[in-house]
């Protein structure tokens, strides 16, 4: 059902179904109360976090990690290593995405963006810090290893947490917009990190390839620090908090999350198909087209300064495309994104190839910030409503952190064998995106959501429901 019908024109729930829990006060109002305002808040900064932390890797696999861990190798084969440390993280993404789902869904959503934010602190500043391989040699690429999985495994529990909190905290009507401002804490995380990566390649060479590289990763220290300081003060939704109290008083069973997500497989299976296209839209137009075109002979600093300029106007373009799915619905603007990607992924990489630095940067606005941002800043919210609450976060979790290992994870290192593959076409890259595309379209249009309403009720009914 789409997001936009109205209540009288929803199917009767399903036996045993139970309406959404209302606020005692009455209907929501349009405007954010305090509680509201620091939720967000919260939320953003721990998705700000994550998009810093893995747009800063991003940016160092192409253009840094090659010769500082992988400098015994070819350039094509150093490249290719650095990039399959990258998708090496994206392997204990479920993992975390299942352990963190659970207990999101089980003892709270703000512990477990507690958790996150903390590990994923720790654990990009242990990269900043470990030698290179003239230095301690394989030891160098081990301890990246370690560290980029241990990155993976926080970051599972990062966006099913947020999204689940913000969604769930912000008004009936204006969820798409709040949900967005998410992927607007995104964008902040590549001005920032592009921005380090970009004023710290200015200086000498030798600094920036020994230290100054460095220098971003250990930032992420003071933005844990943040993060725990605006999230120690996050409360549980209604819904959520109305959920624990039915369960203690045996009005509903207490059962576990996975367990009730996979009795209804549905949408967990649609919403890693629907993850795809935005998972890699970012990895193949950004990261990998970073090396494509360092590898082509384009200054690297002509890409920090591209994602610097993406990121700025990420901030601005996800509300208004959540705002936009507010009005339209959903599935609508998701659909669109997809269907440009498809179309505008060519003409990036086009005018990757003119080595203007102005005509690059344009490719990077039309293959990622049209089509990119307008499924990022809608896909967190619609997985939000493809499920109920007592599985909300292990759901998204599933939905978001699968496709983005199957997507997002491996694209830079298929994008580049694709065109080792071509002979340095990018022909192949563009069918690879039009496929994803295409599946991602039809997965959107079939996928079952709630409405935005305050009446939505429940999906599927929970087993052990009592009246």
């Amino acid at each position: 059902m789409h997001p936009t019908t109205p209540p009288a024109a929803q199917p009767a729930p399903p036996p045993g179904s139970q309406p959404a829990p209302q606020d005692a006060k009455g209907p929501q109002s349009s405007q954010l109360n305090a509680r509201q305002r620091r939720t967000i808040a919260g939320g953003a900064i721990g998705t700000l976090m994550e998009y810093f932390d893995y747009y800063l890797y991003g940016l160092a696999s192409a253009a840094v990690f090659p010769a500082v861990f992988f400098s015994s190798d070819s350039v094509f084969v150093a490249q290719l290593s650095s990039f399959a440390t990258f998708a090496v993280g994206f392997l204990l993404r479920p993992v975390g995405g299942l352990v963190f789902g659970y207990i999101g869904d089980r003892y709270g959503r703000k512990l477990t963006l507690l958790i996150t934010v903390i590990g994923m602190g720790l654990t990009t500043a242990a990269i900043g810090l470990i030698p290179s391989d003239a230095t301690i040699g394989l030891a160098a690429p081990i301890l990246l290893i370690i560290a980029r999985m241990f990155q993976g495994l926080f970051v599972g529990g990062e966006m099913g947490g947020a999204a689940t909190m913000v969604v769930e905290h912000a008004p009936v009507g204006r969820r798409g917009l709040y949900g967005a401002l998410l992927i607007s804490g995104a964008g902040i995380a590549n001005v920032a990190s592009a921005g380090m990566m970009a004023g710290l390649g200015l200086g000498p060479e030798s600094f920036f390839m020994t230290w100054g590289w460095r220098i971003p990763f250990l930032f992420a220290l003071v933005l844990a620090i943040i993060a725990v300081l605006l999230r120690r003060h996050l409360e549980e939704s209604e819904e959520f908090t109305q959920h624990t109290r039915d369960v203690a008083d045996k009005k509903v069973a207490a059962t576990s999350p996975l367990r009730e997500v996979v009795r209804h497989p549905k949408n967990a299976i649609l919403g890693i198909l629907i993850g795809l296209p935005q998972s890699i839209a970012g990895y193949v137009v950004l990261t990998f087209g970073l090396a494509f075109m360092v590898a082509d002979g384009v200054p690297a600093q002509v890409g920090f300064i591209g994602t610097m300029i993406v990121g700025a106007l990420q901030i601005v373009m996800a509300p208004l495309y959540g705002a936009l799915s507010d009005k339209v619905g959903r599935r609508q603007v998701y659909i669109a994104g997809c269907v440009g990607f498809a179309v505008l992924v060519w003409p990036a990489f086009a005018l990757y190839g003119t080595h203007q630095p102005v005509m690059i940067w344009l490719g990077m606005i039309i293959g990622f910030v049209i089509p990119g941002i307008a499924m990022q800043g809608t896909l967190q919210t619609m997985l939000t409503e493809m499920f109920d609450v007592e599985q909300r976060t292990t759901g998204v979790n599933i939905g978001y952190q699968l496709s983005n290992t199957l997507g997002g994870g491996l694209a830079p290192l298929i994008a580049t064998a694709l065109v080792g593959w071509a002979s340095g076409s990018i022909w192949p890259v563009v069918v690879y995106v039009v496929v994803i595309c295409a599946i991602g379209a039809v997965a959107t249009a079939t996928a079952s959501m709630r409405p935005d309403t305050a009446d939505a009720g429940r999906l599927n009914a929970l087993e052990g429901a009592r009246s």
